[in-house]
Order: C-alpha cells, then structure tokens, then sequence
C-alpha cells in the first residue's frame, strides 16, 4: 500500500512537472505552453521577418524561439524571475537564435510596447484585463494580440480555437483555447464621401465599440441601409444596399483608415452588371 501511495504521489508529481515545472512569480504562475499550443498561438499571430514580438511572462522563451526559427521575427521575453530569464536566454542560444529572441527581466506592465506588432500573453484573467488599457494605449492598429486560454474580458476577440490536449492539467484541464485579437483603428464619427454618377455626396455615421461598428449611411438622392459592418485593424468593410437614381444597388465598400481618412474602393452591383469606383472618405 505504502509502494503504491508513493508511485501515485511520483507520478503526481512527474505529471505536473511535465505540465509546468516552474514556480510562481507572485503575480503568474509560471505554466509552460504545450507545443501545439505555442505552434497555434503563432499561426493566429502569423509575425512577418523582422517584425517585432513581446512575449508578457515569457518563462522559458519558447514562444519568443519559435517565432525566431520559424518566423524570422525579432522578439523579445520579459518575466520578473531572473531564472526563467537565465533560462531562456539559454535556450535561445542553444536554438542558435540569440540574435533575434533575447530576454530581460522586467515587470510587464512597465515593458514599452509601442513600435510591436505582435503580443503573446499566458497570463491570469484579472491581469489580462489589467493590461487592456496598456494594449490600446500603446499597440498601432493591425497589432496582433495572442492569449492562450484566458480572454480580455470587454474586448471581444476576432477569432478563437479549441484545441483537446490530454497532457493540460493547468487552466481549463484537458483543452486549451487561443484567442486573437487585432488592434482596431480609431474609425468613429461622421465621415463624407464624394461618389460622382452614383448619388453624389455620401454620409457615413460610424460608432465603435473596440472593432465592433454600428454604422448608418445616406445619400442624397436615395435611401440607403447597411447590411454588414467589419473593422480588423485598418481595415474597414461596409455592405450597403439601397436605390440610388431610381434602382436598387448592393455597394461593397472596402478601405483603409488612416487617421482622418479612408482610402480604398466600393464595387456597385445590381445584380446584372458591377463596376468599381475609388473610396476616398474624409471624417467630419
């Protein structure tokens, strides 16, 4: 009976050393990410060479090595605990990428992320929503945010994945969720658009809630209703139908935001023939 009360409490222990092998800093636990996760977790970011990456809580560095090997991305790992530190940056030479993954010891919420366009984060809920000021203050728009099995709370992700994972012991046991979230820009107001031969001056009335829009649009010489709204980082589309000069049109508006302006496209179809215009629009 004693054997066997030993060999359960080892291999207890084996499994959780396994899963996390690690110790908590006072603020998150350290909890290694499995591979398949780390794997996922930057497919959903998909960093371009010599974009920049901060992994919050970066532990081992994995994630920040990964996106190095894999990527060609320039990253960097902060965590309080000067031993995951010294470990990682083991680790980073030993995977031959010192020169792009490097790693420091600092407090997360002082770590300046302006300039990165990728974040990975397996922190706590509450921490998570903690740092959702800092995100939007900091992060440009089209900045990737990446979180392994806790949300952010208000901010509604752009795209979520389950994976089943029987080794995960920590978290949601035997699953591991990862969320994406992709900085939205600052579309709200009112905003004027000139469409010559198609209803002349359009209006655009935009609300934002972080990339959730309501919009109403009008013109002057027909009724107009939007359809379909979508805002993922400057990128803005609009589905819009409606009668302009006495026929009824489907208008698809695709554009960028750009501080006061958005630049791109409308395709018009009534439903025989399509053609496009340019979309330039100007925030009142």
């Amino acid at each position: 009976m004693r054997l066997a009360i030993s060999a359960c409490l080892a291999l207890a222990a084996a499994s959780a050393i396994a899963q996390s092998w690690a110790w908590d800093d006072g603020t998150t636990p350290f909890v290694v990410s499995p591979p398949d996760v780390v794997e996922r977790m930057l497919r959903l970011a998909a960093p371009k060479p010599g974009e920049r990456l901060v992994d919050l809580g970066s532990g081992d560095g994995r994630i920040v090595i990964e996106a190095a090997k894999r990527y060609g991305a320039q990253g960097l790992g902060v965590d309080i605990d000067p031993r995951l530190v010294r470990l990682a940056s083991e680790n980073a030479r030993r995977a031959g990428v010192e020169a792009l993954a490097r790693f420091e010891v600092r407090d997360l919420f002082e770590t300046d992320l302006r300039g990165v366009q990728v974040v990975t984060l397996y922190l706590l809920p509450d921490v998570n929503r903690k740092l959702l000021p800092k995100l939007f203050a900091e992060l440009a728009p089209g900045a990737r945010v990446v979180s392994h099995d806790y949300d952010m709370g208000p901010w509604p992700f752009d795209e979520m994945i389950e994976l089943p994972l029987a080794e995960k012991l920590v978290g949601p046991p035997g699953r591991s969720r990862i969320y994406l979230w992709v900085m939205p820009a600052d579309a709200r107001g009112t905003w004027l658009a000139e469409l010559p031969g198609h209803g002349g001056r359009w209006r655009f009335a935009i609300a934002q809630r972080y990339q959730l829009l309501e919009v109403e649009a009008s013109v002057a010489e027909g009724t107009v209703a939007v359809r379909g709204a979508r805002l993922r980082g400057d990128e803005i589309r609009l589905a819009v139908v409606g009668t302009v000069g006495g026929r009824g049109f489907v208008h698809l508006f695709r554009g960028r935001v750009a501080g006061a302006r958005i630049a791109g496209e409308v395709e018009i179809s009534d439903g025989e023939t399509s053609r496009t215009l340019p979309w330039n629009a100007t925030r009142e």
